[in-house]
């Protein structure tokens, strides 16, 4: 071989090296261009979806079929499904901005050592006739032992006798979706250990996020004390605000016993007959 022929060959190889260089090093700067993005997709996932709606504001329904519970909460626009870590009663509604509001101070009182639960939400009217009536008929004891039917032939006292423990169809607040019993039906649990713990909680804590207990202690009438039942005020307070003006004793029928409802002055004494605290708003 020539010293010509050796020093084109010699060209050729470096012409070849380059080029095969030049190609190497594109491949390995294509691969570091993608370092970084999947770097930044690592460390800054998407957030995971709220399990609060994310409605501001939701019209408040100033109906008297909507005072009355006479509508599904189901198939209601302004109302949600509660997840069943804020419950231990599947298939139960809120009103959206309710829930909301509750989310907030389930995860406020978590954070002090307070578990809420939610007992029960909403009850329509229909929910609540099928209570009430079982009660009335003596289908269902009341909770002292007693079957109505057999004991208490007088409409108006029996009627008294079940709003001891439960609402009669058409005048509960159960019925706005802005109401909830949480953790314990019996005063006696709040008296003590992790009851008093809560209810301490919820009396100094719980109207920052809206929530007032309507049935206290010494109001003249109405239910008895009931430390388990807050309610929105927000929404409920102007609830009662058109309930005053707009609901009537002769409304509440379409049920056995409902002629007991103007005997009582049921709007009265039940629907108004709260803690004057929660008409705030």
């Amino acid at each position: 071989m020539t010293f010509i022929q050796f020093h084109t060959l010699l060209v050729i190889a470096s012409i070849i090296f380059s080029g095969f260089a030049c190609q190497h090093g594109h491949s390995e700067q294509q691969v570091s261009n993608n370092i970084p993005d999947t770097v930044i997709v690592a460390e800054e996932p998407a957030p995971p979806a709220s399990t609060a709606p994310v409605e501001d504001t939701l019209t408040i329904p100033l109906d008297i079929q909507y005072i009355m519970g006479r509508f599904d909460p189901a198939k209601h626009p302004d109302f949600i499904l509660i997840e069943s870590k804020y419950t231990d009663k599947e298939g139960s509604y809120l009103r959206k901005d309710t829930y909301r509001a509750f989310v907030e101070m389930y995860n406020h009182a978590l954070k002090d050592g307070v578990k809420l639960n939610i007992r029960s939400a909403t009850r329509n009217f229909y929910s609540q006739k099928s209570i009430w009536e079982a009660k009335w008929s003596g289908a269902r004891l009341i909770e002292s032992g007693e079957n109505l039917a057999q004991t208490t032939p007088d409409p108006k006292e029996r009627a008294l006798k079940i709003l001891r423990y439960s609402s009669m169809p058409g005048s509960s607040r159960h019925h706005w979706g802005t109401d909830i019993d949480l953790n314990n039906l019996e005063n006696d649990w709040f008296n003590s250990g992790e009851g008093l713990k809560m209810y301490n909680w919820l009396k100094e804590h719980a109207s920052e996020h809206g929530f007032c207990q309507p049935y206290t202690a010494g109001r003249p009438y109405g239910y008895f004390e009931e430390r388990w039942h807050w309610s929105y005020t927000p929404v409920s307070a102007k609830l009662t605000a058109y309930a005053r003006t707009h609901l009537k004793n002769e409304m509440i029928d379409g049920f056995l016993g409902s002629e007991s409802a103007p005997m009582i002055d049921i709007v009265k004494h039940y629907v108004l007959g709260i803690n004057e605290e929660c008409n705030k708003n």
